[in-house]
């Protein structure tokens, strides 16, 4: 019992490491990037590969960075047709989050939030839940909740205090 206490311990010392050193590497890299400047190879070098490629508007890329489960952001960066990043947003915010509405397709809440932290499904309702941990600010740990049906669209969302974890 007691190994497997120390164990524990020692699994979430890590993670909060982990967490901790994501978090400075992303404030490092992204002011190391710059709108209209920095090209696909730079954002390339300082995130990596990304978690998905969107199409987004006009023939531009949208490259997903999801920092799911351990972090509590989601970063969506836009490369143009002329190969340079045209933005860069974290995209875990109370302004996306107000934009999800009963009907919303999974794919079009995907390519707005990215991928989430956790994917719960409830067979006997038909339902799965996907929660997204973020950060209300100044800096209250929460979880955002989206419940699809069978037909994979938006039944319900909300956030409530994240209990699992302590904001930075």
């Amino acid at each position: 019992m007691k190994q497997l206490q120390g164990w524990r311990i020692g699994t979430a010392i890590g993670c909060l490491a982990a967490a901790i050193g994501l978090a400075a590497c992303d404030s490092k890299n992204i002011g190391e990037l710059e709108e209209g400047v920095s090209t696909e190879a730079d954002v390339r070098a300082r995130f990596g590969q990304p978690e998905n490629i969107w199409d987004g508007a006009g023939g531009a890329r949208v490259f997903e960075y999801n920092r799911q489960p351990a972090g509590q952001k989601n970063y969506m960066i836009t490369i143009g047709t002329d190969g340079k990043m045209s933005a860069l947003r974290q995209v875990l915010t109370p302004e996306n989050f107000a934009k999800v509405q009963p009907g919303m397709m999974m794919e079009d809440l995907r390519k707005m939030l990215g991928k989430p932290a956790k994917v719960t499904p409830y067979a006997l309702r038909r339902e799965t839940e996907w929660e997204w941990r973020w950060v209300q600010p100044p800096n209250s740990a929460m979880v955002f909740t989206a419940t699809l049906d069978d037909d994979q669209r938006v039944v319900r969302s909300g956030s409530s205090p994240d209990r699992g974890t302590e904001a930075p």
